[in-house]
């Protein structure tokens, strides 16, 4: 029974990182999709006039934004989000990591039920 009680706990915390992996796997996705949109913003940046005007979205209202000012806003949430990405990779790593140390726990404690049933 005692190995029961363990399989169970281990099943939990099992569980628990899949949840975690799942959640982790969603925040890159979404920092993903900032990349994706701060990027297009940046080449749109690349391609405009010396004298372009630019206006940045507050709420309802369009304002005048210094084109210096919004280039290097944008640069910096690209390297932002780069940092941001590269950390998320490594936390999804380590979950995952733990999964499978978690998943092979398992298989091994039912490996061990299963044997005193073939003996017996």
């Amino acid at each position: 029974m005692d190995q029961q009680k363990q399989l169970q706990a281990l099943s939990d915390e099992y569980q628990g990182l899949q949840t975690e992996l799942t959640t982790v796997v969603t925040a890159r996705q979404k920092l993903e999709s900032q990349y994706t949109e701060n990027k297009s913003v940046h080449k749109e940046f690349a391609g405009l006039a010396d004298g372009a005007k630019i206006y940045k979205l507050v709420g309802p209202v369009l304002l005048k934004q210094d084109t210096t000012e919004a280039k290097s806003t944008v640069d910096g949430r690209l390297d932002y989000i780069e940092k941001e990405i590269k950390r998320v990779e490594a936390n999804i790593r380590d979950v995952q990591a733990k999964s499978e140390g978690k998943k092979t726990e398992i298989m091994q404690i039912q490996s061990q039920m299963q044997q005193p049933a073939v003996q017996g």
